[in-house]
């Protein structure tokens, strides 16, 4: 039974039957924050609870098919679809749970990442890009503070809704950072401050162009990582399969002259 479970995993109309079935569960999301008539709200529920199911055979298969059960709940996704589909089965029409059940179903578009290599080598890039994006995080806020500061300073006079204090400079100089009608900003202030520009653009420059070119090449320079990681990955798991059958193919060659002494004795 493992082996037919195993091939069934490793089968590739399976795997995508499974993302198939995760596109469906996002499309009837969609569909239930529409009005629809009652016929077609207890269709979507017959399909829902289906999917729920089908998942529930799916990890399940995942599971049994696993070389080593104790460690196959030390893979963060299988803890995580695990957890999807678990809390599915929880029914929604009680009104306490029927908020958290929604949203578990919502997040069950997630699974996606789970069951496609290739998004999770982007999504565990962007996990570990974390420690380094995280100092680039705290040095491009100490240069939102500094020019909130500033800007509030000098600018509070000419527009108090954009400069009042310091919390509010510093969402105006994300507006500026994201190119959102920023020369409306800078235009409105260079009429009392002719050379406000450079503050502008010392701003845009440190910020949309410094800093944010500093997280993607961190963030590139992860997912290099990764995908090497994974081609290492891949190759060893297809040398290990090439040993594998080789081994076998020497067992049977061994049992086929076992044979052949016996019958020439």
């Amino acid at each position: 039974m493992k082996d037919v479970l195993t091939r069934i995993h490793n089968n590739t109309i399976f795997e995508w039957t499974v993302v198939a079935v995760i596109i469906l569960s996002a499309l009837l999301i969609g569909a239930k924050t529409y009005e629809l008539p009652s016929y077609v709200e207890s269709a979507l529920t017959v399909a829902d609870w289906s999917i729920t199911l089908f998942f529930l055979l799916e990890i399940s298969v995942r599971f049994i098919a696993a070389e080593n059960k104790a460690s196959f709940f030390k893979n963060g996704w299988n803890i995580f679809d695990t957890l999807i589909v678990i809390v599915s089965l929880i029914p929604i029409n009680n009104s306490d749970m029927a908020l958290v059940g929604r949203l578990v179903r919502v997040f069950r578009v997630l699974r996606m990442v789970s069951v496609i290599p290739e998004l999770r080598v982007l999504i565990n890039s962007l996990i570990k890009a974390m420690p380094q994006l995280s100092y680039v995080m705290l040095l491009m806020f100490i240069i939102f503070y500094i020019y909130g500061a500033v800007g509030s300073l000098f600018f509070e006079k000419i527009n108090s809704t954009l400069w009042g204090d310091i919390s509010t400079s510093m969402l105006t100089l994300f507006r500026v950072m994201t190119f959102e009608d920023w020369t409306d900003v800078m235009y409105e202030t260079m009429t009392v401050f002719p050379l406000s520009w450079i503050y502008y653009l010392s701003f845009i420059f440190f910020t949309a162009f410094a800093f944010l070119n500093m997280v993607i090449g961190i963030v590139v320079n992860v997912l290099e990582k990764e995908n090497a990681k994974m081609e290492t990955n891949t190759l060893h798991n297809d040398i290990t399969d090439q040993n594998h059958q080789l081994n076998q193919i020497q067992r049977e060659l061994t049992t086929i002259r076992k044979l052949l002494s016996e019958n020439n004795k």
